[in-house]
Formats: C-alpha cells, sequence, structure tokens
C-alpha cells in the first residue's frame, strides 16, 4: 500500500472510543451484516470495517464473531428476561399480566427486527460454536417465567388447559406473527398495531370462551 493510501485508509478510521460504546457499535454493525450474509458470510473484516475498525483493533473487544453472535442473542434474551420480570411483579391479574408479557415480546420483535431473527429465526447450522446451547439455556428460563403467570392464570380460572401447552400456544402466536411479518415486509399488511391486537384478541378470547 503506498504512503497516500496508507494516510488514507487511516483517516476512515473512527477515532477511538470509550469501550462500552465502541462494543455496542461493532454489535449493532454485526447484527445487520450477520442477517444479511449469514454466520458464514460474516467476516471479522467485514464487521470491523462497517465500524471504522481495523480487524486488530476489533479482535481487542471481541475474540471472534462467534462471541460476537452470542452477546447479540444473549442481550436480546436478557432484554426480553428483564422486561419479563418487571411484568410479572405488576400488581395485576394473571391474564392482564400475560397479556403484557406478549404484547411486549411483539414489540421487541418489531423494534429490534435483527437481533430477532438471530435469536428466533435462524438455524443452529448457520449459527456459531455456543449460540445454540445459549438459546436453550436463555429461551428455557424466559419461557418459564411465561409457563409460570399462564400456571397462576389457570389456578385462578382464567385459563383452562395444560400450562405448558397453553403457554407455546401463546408463544407461537406471538412468534409466527412477529416472524412472517419481518421476513416479508413486501406484503401488503394492514395496520401493524391494528393487526396485533386483533390477532391477540382473537387468541385470548379462544383461550378463554367457556
Amino acid at each position: 500500500m503506498s504512503t497516500a493510501s496508507a494516510a488514507s485508509s487511516r483517516s476512515t478510521r473512527k477515532p477511538k472510543g470509550e469501550g462500552h460504546e465502541r462494543r455496542a457499535e461493532i454489535l449493532a454493525a454485526a447484527e445487520r451484516i450477520f442477517v444479511e450474509r449469514g454466520y458464514e458470510g460474516a467476516t471479522i473484516r467485514k464487521i470491523a470495517d462497517e465500524v471504522g475498525l481495523s480487524s486488530t483493533a476489533l479482535y481487542m473487544h471481541f475474540a471472534d464473531k462467534g462471541e460476537i453472535l452470542n452477546e447479540i442473542c444473549r442481550n436480546a434474551f436478557d432484554t426480553l428476561a428483564e422486561e419479563h420480570r418487571r411484568i410479572l411483579a405488576q400488581d395485576a391479574p394473571p391474564l392482564t399480566r400475560l397479556r403484557r408479557i406478549v404484547e411486549n415480546y411483539v414489540a421487541f420483535g418489531f423494534a429490534n427486527p435483527n437481533a430477532y431473527r438471530l435469536a428466533y429465526l435462524t438455524p443452529p447450522v448457520q449459527t456459531g460454536p455456543g449460540a445454540e446451547s445459549l438459546a436453550q439455556q436463555s429461551g428455557a428460563e424466559l419461557f418459564r417465567a411465561f409457563v409460570s403467570v399462564v400456571e397462576e392464570a389457570v389456578r385462578q380460572g382464567e385459563l383452562k388447559g395444560d400450562p405448558r401447552t397453553l403457554a407455546q400456544v401463546i408463544w407461537a402466536s406471538a412468534h409466527g406473527l412477529v416472524a412472517i411479518m419481518t421476513t416479508k415486509p413486501y406484503f401488503e399488511w394492514a395496520d401493524r398495531d391494528t393487526l396485533v391486537r386483533a390477532q391477540l384478541d382473537a387468541l385470548f378470547a379462544g383461550l378463554t370462551a367457556s
């Protein structure tokens, strides 16, 4: 590389920022690249270029792209878990809290489509080492919290049936809505809020019917 080219390359590098902020930039860039190119198509160099870092500098924050992907998924699960705990602690009937949890889950998916795809829609064979175990562990913790409020609703007579089955029905319905709307954005969907409300109204009306 010529001296001029090297100087030009250095001039495009972003100044060194705070570690936490730079990690957040790397994670945001990696989300986009993983979704666009898949795990195999994403490289440390591509991610580094996206945030104006050298590959060497990026390795100061993450050991490899598998660690980056795992952190993206962990952050998604942790955010949802924190919101679930907040809602579960509210002083409201279990069915009300259950619906709020589902609404929050759907809202998270729409607000964070790339992270949602990586955490919930990427097949294990396309992810890096450890990603499947992380999804199983963190996902299971989220689902247990979900089942707990369904069990409470069953005990209080607000729902009837096996709590685990009911929880899976509700989660699958919410997940399906987020998945199809985020992966098929070109379809002429109805107003999103209206569509979400209509689906959840129909779902909960069906589950609570005597």
